[in-house]
């Protein structure tokens, strides 16, 4: 090829010094490189930090058994964690110097997820329920939808109660209201008014709540 060909230019030197050092990015190449952790970082959230995410040196470390192990470098304290096949954690980031524990993290987030699960189950979600009457409703009836309104109440569930007219009735929703009220007492141990008495076009309603 002619000179000056781009293809005929030789190429640079892949090595100086006849070291391989120049291969290595800074960080490898650098006074502070140390082997990788064998163990995957996956945090809990993005406050929390595992293994390799740790930045800050020195740190004060925690053993699995609770015993503190003193303030070392982070190079010491990931090699204590790799020896017994654990993660290092970081437990309290705002300290100084943060605190890190060694612990099973995949194990300690398992258990964490099953707290939250329980919580969650025990949480209970409050519901509307219903309970319908007419003004001229008979003693046995009232009774037993009563009966109705209280174990809902107990269950913690709110109740609407309603009172549907027909006909004349409307021309007497006072009638309604009386049996409304008669309601109220019946529950009223264990219940309150949410919601007082309300017209909607035939009906009128009411919505009791749990006192707890």
């Amino acid at each position: 090829m002619p000179p000056g060909s781009r293809d005929s230019a030789p190429l640079p030197s892949s090595t100086t010094g006849g070291g391989a050092a120049c291969c290595l990015g800074p960080a490898e190449s650098g006074p502070f490189f140390h082997r990788p952790f064998p163990r995957r970082a996956t945090a809990i959230n993005e406050r929390t930090r595992v293994n390799q995410q740790i930045r800050i040196s020195p740190v004060r470390v925690i053993d699995p058994a609770g015993e503190q192990l003193g303030i070392i470098p982070i190079e010491k304290a990931l090699e204590a964690a790799e020896e017994l096949g654990l993660d290092l954690v970081e437990v309290a980031p705002t300290a100084r110097p943060p605190v890190c524990r060694i612990m099973d993290y995949g194990k300690f987030r398992y258990e964490e997820q099953r707290k939250a699960r329980e919580a969650r189950k025990k949480q209970h979600r409050v519901e509307l329920k219903e309970v319908k009457m007419r003004p001229g409703i008979e003693d046995h009836d009232f009774d037993f939808k009563a009966r109705h309104a209280r174990r809902f109440l107990e269950e913690g569930n709110k109740v609407k109660v309603t009172m549907m007219f027909r006909g004349r009735q409307m021309a007497h929703p006072e009638i309604g209201r009386v049996v409304l009220e008669r309601m109220v007492a019946e529950v009223a141990d264990i219940g309150k008014v949410e919601s007082h008495p309300m017209m909607e076009a035939r009906s009128m309603t009411m919505v009791l709540a749990p006192l707890k």
